[in-house]
């Protein structure tokens, strides 16, 4: 039986501090967030100057790419599609958000989290989420 992996504050905290050094080289504010396996948070950041509306979505981004096992903005394009798309209500919970920056953590081919960034453009918050995941795959390899 295979161990099941579980995301630390450890594993946050290298998240955090990676995506908002780069934020702070670029002076671009956010909030950044981790959650678990079922979306529930472990760690938030609201970094100087960060819209206090990105707090709310930062951790909606991190539920939903958690939730979904998916990065966040494909739950949006689904629902934004002409011919297939349907209402992100149909999902049952008014946590779900379809826009990009949440972005799954998989270890071993299981999702066991998400890291999420809000407050930056759209495409800057999805790189800065990817860049947590890494960060949080790295430090568990050197472990």
């Amino acid at each position: 039986m295979a161990a099941t992996v579980i995301l630390t504050y450890e594993d946050a905290r290298r998240a955090l501090d990676a995506i908002s050094e780069e934020l702070e080289r670029r002076a671009l504010p956010a909030v950044i967030t981790v959650a678990d396996d079922h979306g529930e948070l472990i760690a938030l950041m609201r970094m100087d100057g960060a819209p206090l509306s990105s707090i709310v979505i930062a951790e909606n981004k991190a539920w939903t790419a958690a939730r979904e096992r998916k990065p966040s903005h494909e739950v949006g394009r689904a629902v934004r599609h002409p011919q297939s798309g349907f209402d992100i209500a149909y999902f049952g919970d008014r946590r779900y958000i379809g826009w990009g920056g949440g972005v799954p953590v998989v270890i071993n081919g299981a999702v066991v989290g998400a890291v999420a960034v809000s407050g930056a453009p759209e495409a800057v918050d999805v790189e800065m989420a990817a860049l947590g995941v890494g960060a949080i795959i790295e430090g568990r390899s050197l472990t």
